[in-house]
């Protein structure tokens, strides 16, 4: 399979999302929200991580660092109580909740691993607790009936799907462990989005990898990268079956290049984008 080059010179590309016709993403350390042809929507003061709109059409967006979910550049909501290290992406319901999720540590600045649970922000900005601690809860996906979520979590190396229950908690997970890729130390699943077939697209950053899971975690494809790592990948285009991979340069803010060497890639699939992102 042959990607195509969309967009270069991000300095981390993550959270795309195919919104009203457009493809969206962040670039994490530059702090924005950018188009796929390079136009800028959005910043934060530092670190941008996970986006989304409200029924209103206010954008919302993660700042990592601050511990903070903008709408529109002013606070939505202030999860620095809540959350005492970074957050990390974000995935928000058709009537405005915001699942977003979280490092137990400062990922950037070391420390020592803990898990974390997801945060729930409602529409109105308040906001609480709402699954058990996870391992380093990352990339986000809704089912078309936002009945089921799918959490990747790299630290564990699987998926763990959650049922939504009528209170909007994350309920009876059940976890998928996955295969590493050959030769790598471990399997981590990044960004990730589902399709109609109910499989999960997954980019595999420490495998340079992006996979396609089956509902029984098993991987049905595997499409490897010589060049840069996987961070992200969302289904869009007007039939949702262009695949677009967010690539880094590096995964580590300290190993950041000067000059951003991130890029945007896509290709087309044969089962088309179903639910969230």
């Amino acid at each position: 399979m042959t990607f195509r080059l969309v967009l270069d010179g991000i300095h981390m590309p993550e959270c795309p999302r195919w919104h009203d016709g457009k493809l969206y993403l962040c670039d994490i350390w530059g702090g924005r929200v950018l188009t796929a042809d390079g136009t800028t929507v959005a910043t934060v003061p530092q670190d941008a991580g996970g986006i989304g709109w409200l029924p209103d059409g206010r954008l919302l967006v993660v700042g990592m660092v601050e511990r903070i979910v903008y709408a529109d550049g002013a606070v939505h909501a202030d999860l620095s109580t809540i959350n005492p290290h970074l957050l990390n992406d974000m995935i928000v319901t058709a009537d405005g909740t915001a699942y977003v999720s979280g490092f137990g540590w400062n990922m950037w600045e070391g420390g020592t691993f803990a898990p974390n649970p997801i945060i729930r922000v409602r529409a109105d900005g308040t906001f609480d607790e709402v699954s058990e601690p996870l391992a380093a809860p990352n990339g986000m996906a809704l089912t078309p009936d936002e009945r089921t979520i799918v959490v990747a979590e790299p630290a564990a190396g699987g998926l763990s799907r959650f049922v939504i229950d009528d209170d909007g908690r994350l309920v009876d997970r059940k976890f998928f462990p996955l295969e590493k890729a050959a030769g790598a130390d471990f399997v981590t699943p990044d960004g990730i989005c589902l399709d109609a077939e109910d499989h999960v697209w997954a980019a595999d950053p420490m495998g340079r990898r992006v996979i396609r899971i089956a509902p029984d975690g098993s991987i049905v494809e595997d499409l490897p990268f010589d060049a840069g790592h996987p961070l992200a990948v969302c289904l869009g285009g007007d039939d949702r079956r262009t695949l677009f991979v967010c690539v880094g340069a590096v995964t580590h803010k300290h190993d950041a290049p000067p000059t951003p060497q991130g890029r945007l890639v896509a290709t087309e699939v044969a089962v088309a984008g179903a639910g969230k992102p």
